[in-house]
């Protein structure tokens, strides 16, 4: 029987949103709604079978939704998160022990570059191999008024959100096989950057350029590099300062689809860009937006 036809207006949440803060970074299991990110919604069908994967910020929203699909087609996956969202990676670990896969999870600082390195490598080990790298992890901090742009955050955006995915990379090489894939996650702010998010999308237009051009140094390895651009995702990225709470009810509700994405909706994209199906894909933008263009 195949699959029951959905209309993308309406197939996942599509009201508007409550005001609701937390302080960053924010716990996903408090949402209203709690977005989905594939754990009951996303069923798998053994593309990854016998893969390791390591997703950075993989315990809530995309990063999440990509550890969660991995696990659903038959990878161990490793996350990193920061110590705070303990609650949020316990969740994930769950989610992918009861796929039947090895969870590792491996909370610390992205900002810390021996953290970093080492996190590569206990990942690894723990796994027993590494071939998948989601690269995910992001700061997101709205200021309305550059002058108010603190130096201490744009260095902290800029190591988070891109200084690190070279720290990371460099160590990966010592594992990472012909035939393995590195994702990163860049965002249409690469392509059309909101006034409030000089630092933010600055980074994402780094990330676009560093993954083009990783593709291009380790096509002779055999390595695929590919990067996949959210347009207006729910996630608590966006509740905890990445946008104003005067945005929140509105939060996606002017893209063509007429609703904000959720991480799940993500989730395929990731596993494509990690499967032999993408044998022939690399150095390539996807852009999962609800509408907007990237160009």
């Amino acid at each position: 029987m195949s699959e029951k036809i959905s209309n993308p207006l309406t197939k996942y949440y599509n009201g508007k949103f409550e005001k609701q803060p937390q302080e960053a970074p924010a716990i996903q299991g408090k949402m209203q709604p709690v977005p989905d990110c594939g754990e009951e919604s996303y069923t798998g069908s053994g593309k990854l079978t016998g893969r390791k994967a390591l997703v950075t910020g993989g315990d809530s929203g995309i990063g999440r939704a990509a550890a969660i699909a991995y696990a659903k087609e038959g990878a161990d996956v490793a996350i990193n998160y920061l110590p705070f969202e303990e609650e949020d990676a316990q969740e994930v670990k769950a989610a992918i022990e009861a796929a039947g896969q090895k969870a590792v999870l491996i909370p610390g600082d992205l900002r810390d570059e021996d953290f970093t390195r080492k996190l590569v490598h206990d990942a690894a080990a723990a796994l027993g191999g590494l071939d998948i790298l989601v690269l995910n992890a992001g700061m997101q901090q709205a200021v309305q008024d550059i002058k108010d742009l603190t130096t201490e955050q744009i260095k902290d955006t800029f190591t988070i959100n891109i200084i690190s995915m070279y720290w990371t990379v460099q160590e990966a090489l010592d594992y990472l096989p012909a035939g393995g894939s590195i994702l990163t996650t860049t965002s249409i702010q690469s392509a059309e950057p909101s006034a409030q998010l000089l630092d933010y999308a600055a980074t994402k237009g780094a990330i676009t350029s560093f993954s083009k051009g990783l593709a291009a140094q380790l096509s002779e390895k055999g390595i695929r590099v590919n990067t996949v651009a959210p347009g207006p995702i729910w996630t608590p990225l966006q509740i905890c300062g990445g946008q104003p709470q005067s945005a929140i009810p509105e939060f996606g509700q002017n893209e063509l689809l007429k609703r904000a994405g959720q991480p799940v909706e993500l989730a395929p994209v990731y596993v494509f860009l990690a499967s032999d199906e993408a044998s022939y894909v690399t150095g390539q933008v996807y852009s999962i937006t609800g509408g907007s263009f990237f160009a």
